[in-house]
């Protein structure tokens, strides 16, 4: 991101923008940001009616440190000096990125925070206590959104007995789910095109539509499928054999 992380005379800018009537794309150029930025910015701190530059700098200053006592302890593991040294500011940066990237895909918001949080913790399995104490949200929050990974197929379940409770889990092969997931809907929506080409009329403007639908997706279905079929061969022969 250009520049780094914003600064109180960036928010200052922002608000003056604001005031003066600017776009969000106007007050970026001003301040030779990406849009995106100015927009999460204004959006986390009361939006563009209520938007202060001292109150929004005072929030990401305490959301910096929630978000360092939480990185120093890395709940259910063993925190290394100085978070295995690592960056925290850049690990925080990179989570929040890493979240709106997964927003703009499509997810949730908390659906989003919760991946983020399953792929940036070094053992990649959290419970749902974990989870709810690390985002500080509700317990309901987080079963909702794992509800939402699980019918996606982006995380799997794995009872822990010794805790007597689930563990959600993040690996390699999450997306190669999610993906094979993907393409068998867009089998059935292929399929369910076709036969309703078949029923209006293929010569017919409803029918050809369906039709050019049922043939895309066909195609790219099964593109899919062996795309994803052959990065799963790459990755089971990159594996080291198991005893």
């Amino acid at each position: 991101m250009p520049g780094g992380r914003l600064t109180h005379q960036d928010r200052q800018l922002i608000a003056e923008g604001l005031a003066e009537g600017l776009t969000y794309t106007e007050i970026a150029a001003r301040l030779g940001r990406p849009i995106s930025t100015v927009t999460r910015e204004v959006g986390r701190n009361g939006g563009a009616g209520g938007y202060r530059a001292d109150l929004a700098q005072r929030a990401t200053q305490g959301r910096a440190r929630r978000s360092r006592a939480a990185a120093g302890r890395e709940l259910g593991e063993p925190a290394g000096p100085a978070g295995a040294g690592r960056d925290l500011g850049a690990v925080r940066e990179l989570e929040e990125q890493f979240t709106e990237v997964m927003v703009g895909s499509g997810l949730p918001r908390m659906t989003a925070r919760v991946l983020t949080s399953l792929y940036l913790t070094d053992s990649g399995s959290m419970t749902a206590a974990e989870l709810a104490g690390r985002l500080e949200v509700s317990p309901a929050s987080i079963s909702k959104a794992i509800g939402e990974l699980e019918q996606q197929q982006l995380v799997r379940r794995e009872r822990d007995p010794r805790r007597r409770r689930d563990r959600y889990i993040i690996d390699a092969t999450a997306w190669f789910r999610a993906w094979m997931s993907s393409a068998r809907q867009n089998a059935v929506l292929a399929d369910f095109a076709g036969r309703g080409a078949a029923i209006l009329g293929a010569t017919t403007p409803a029918g050809a539509r369906l039709q050019d639908m049922s043939g895309f997706l066909d195609t790219v279905g099964r593109a899919m499928i062996e795309a994803a079929e052959q990065w799963r061969n790459d990755y089971l022969a990159s594996r080291p054999p198991t005893e």
